[in-house]
C-alpha cells in the first residue's frame, strides 16, 4: 500500500474488538493481517485489540495464544514488533448473548480510553458464525456500544463476514435490525474477494484500456466461465459447511461479486458512492432461475466421504459443489450465459474468470490451418493463484503454409515483481475500514439482490439431484460446463 496512504490514518486512538477470537478466522487471517499492518505502519500510532469468547483465558494465556497465531504463519516476523502488537492486546470472557458480558465489555473500552487519555475510536469484528449475528445485534444495540463516547470525536463501525443470512428474508431482517443500531456508512459488510487485487484488477483493465470496452458487451462476447475451485475440504469447519453449504459460503458472495465486475456498467468514479450502486444494479439485472429451468440450469455435488468428515450430519445432503448458468437482463448481455462453478475437493485449486469471445465465422476461418482446432479468443483474470490476466490469440507458424495456433499473452503479478507489493486481503478490508473506504465492501442493496438471485434456487435445492464425485476429480460430469 501507498505511503501516502498512512496520512488517511486517524491520529485519534483505535480500539479493535474481535467477537471471536478464538474462532479460525481470528487464528488464520484477522491477528496475522492486523500484526503486518501494525509492521508496516498502516494501524494508528496509538491502537489497543480486545478479544472477546466465550472461553476462560488468563491475561498470559491469551497473549500465549496470540503467538500460537502469529507462529502459525511460518513467518519471520520481528520478535520486537510481535511483543509490541500483543501488549497492546487484552481479553474478556463473555457470552454472546449475556448482557453482562456487554456491559463488561463497555467498562473494559472505558477504562482503554481513560488509558489514551481521549475518547478512541470504536471497531467491532464479528469473526463469528452468521447465526450468532441477531443476538450480537441485540446485545450492541441493548449496551449502547454502537454510540460514540463523545459527540466531536471518535467513531463506531462494526464488520460483518458474509454470508449475510441465509436467504432473501432473513437477510432483510438482519439489515433491518442493523440499520437501527448503525448508519450505512458505519456498517461494513466483508466479502473478502472484493479486496483481492486481481478483482479490483478487473475495473481498471477494463475500463483503463480504451481497446476492451467497446467490445465488451453481446456482440463480441459468446460467455463468461467463473471458476472457484477449491482442492482442499473442510479443514475444521464441518459443522459449520454443513449448516450452509457451498452455494451460501461462496456463491451468493464471492462469486457473484465476481460476476459484478465483469458486467457492470463504467462508473462515474472510483468511489463507494459510484461503484456499489453500479455492483448492485448488475445484480439486479440477473435473470431468476425458474422452478422448471432448475435441472436444466444447476447442478449440485457432493464428494464421497464427506458425510463422514468431522462435525457433519449422518445422512447430509449439504453440497460441497455447483455449476449454474445464469443470465443478466440488460442491453449489454442480454443472451450471454454466465457459468458459475465450484467445488471443494476438486483436482486442482484455481480460482478464475474466463471471458470468451465470439469466433469469426468458419468462411473467414477456412484460410486457416488451426493447430488443434479453430477456438475462440479467451480473455482469464486469474484471482488465485498467481494473479494476472492472460490472453489467448491465434499466430501463425513460421512456415510456407498458412498454419496457425493458439499462445497466450500473459501478465503475472509475481514474475512482473508485484508479488510482494500485494497485500492480504483482510490487511485490505481492516485498513479501509480504519480509512472508512467502503468501496470494496457490499452495499445493503448488493446483498438483497445476490439473495433475491440465489434464494429460488435454494428453495428447489432438496429436490435438485445430489451428485457424488471422487476427490480430486473434476466434480460431476456436468453438460452445463
Amino acid at each position: 500500500m501507498s505511503e501516502n496512504l498512512k496520512k488517511e490514518i486517524p491520529d485519534i486512538p483505535t480500539i479493535f474488538v474481535i467477537f471471536g477470537i478464538t474462532g479460525d478466522l481470528a487464528r488464520r487471517k484477522l491477528i496475522p493481517a492486523l500484526l503486518d499492518l501494525y509492521g508496516k505502519g498502516f494501524l494508528p500510532k496509538r491502537f489497543s485489540l480486545v478479544g472477546f469468547s466465550r472461553r476462560t483465558f488468563s491475561e498470559e494465556e491469551f497473549k500465549n495464544l496470540l503467538r500460537e497465531y502469529i507462529n502459525d504463519k511460518n513467518h519471520s516476523y520481528n520478535e520486537k514488533l510481535v511483543e509490541e502488537f500483543i501488549e497492546n492486546s487484552s481479553y474478556l470472557q463473555g457470552f454472546f448473548d449475556s448482557e453482562d458480558g456487554y456491559k463488561s465489555l463497555q467498562k473494559r473500552l472505558e477504562e482503554i480510553d481513560i488509558g489514551f487519555g481521549q475518547c478512541s475510536n470504536k471497531l467491532f469484528y464479528l469473526a463469528v458464525p452468521p447465526s450468532q449475528y441477531e443476538t450480537i445485534f441485540k446485545g450492541i444495540g441493548k449496551s449502547e456500544l454502537n454510540k460514540p463516547c463523545d459527540d466531536n470525536t471518535g467513531w463506531t463501525r462494526i464488520l460483518v463476514e458474509k454470508p449475510f443470512g441465509n436467504n432473501t428474508d432473513t437477510a432483510i431482517k438482519l439489515d433491518k435490525m442493523l440499520g437501527k443500531i448503525f448508519d450505512e456508512e458505519q456498517i461494513f459488510r466483508i466479502d473478502h474477494y472484493l479486496a483481492k487485487e486481481a478483482l479490483q484488477n478487473i475495473m481498471v483493465f477494463r475500463f483503463a484500456n480504451g481497446m476492451f470496452e467497446p467490445i465488451w458487451n453481446r456482440n463480441h462476447i459468446n460467455s463468461v466461465h467463473i471458476l472457484f475451485h477449491e482442492a482442499e475440504g473442510l479443514r475444521t469447519r464441518g459443522a459449520f459447511y454443513d449448516s450452509v453449504g457451498l452455494l451460501r459460503d461462496v456463491g451468493q458472495n464471492h462469486m457473484l461479486a465476481m460476476l459484478s465486475h465483469v458486467a457492470m456498467e463504467e462508473p462515474k468514479f472510483l468511489t463507494a458512492y459510484y461503484v456499489r450502486p453500479e455492483r448492485a444494479k448488475v445484480l439486479g439485472a440477473l435473470k431468476k432461475i425458474k422452478s422448471s429451468a432448475i435441472e436444466n440450469q444447476v447442478i449440485r455435488g457432493q464428494y464421497e466421504g464427506f458425510q463422514g468428515e468431522e462435525g457433519v450430519a449422518e445422512g447430509s445432503e449439504t453440497e460441497t459443489f455447483f455449476s449454474l448458468k445464469a443470465y443478466i437482463n440488460n442491453s449489454r448481455w442480454r443472451g450471454v450465459p454466465f457459468y458459475m462453478k465450484s467445488g471443494k475437493g476438486l483436482g486442482n485449486e484455481k480460482m478464475e474468470i474466463n471471458v470468451h469471445f465470439g469466433m469469426r465465422n468458419q468462411r473467414e476461418l477456412s484460410k486457416y490451418d488451426c493447430k488443434g482446432g479453430c477456438k475462440c479468443n479467451v480473455l482469464t483474470f486469474r484471482i488465485q493463484p498467481n494473479e494476472g490476466i492472460s490472453i489467448s490469440f491465434w499466430v501463425k507458424r513460421p512456415g510456407f503454409e498458412n498454419e496457425v495456433e493458439s499462445k497466450r499473452l500473459n501478465f503475472s503479478y509475481e514474475e512482473s515483481g508485484f508479488g510482494s507489493m500485494i497485500p492480504d486481503a483482510y490487511e485490505r478490508v481492516l485498513f479501509d475500514c480504519i480509512i472508512g473506504e467502503q468501496t470494496l465492501f457490499s452495499s445493503t442493496d448488493e446483498v438483497k439482490n445476490s439473495w433475491k438471485f440465489i434464494t429460488p434456487i435454494l428453495e428447489r435445492w432438496t429436490k435438485t439431484p445430489l451428485h457424488k464425485y471422487k476427490k480430486g476429480s473434476d466434480g460431476p460430469v456436468s453438460k452445463l460446463f
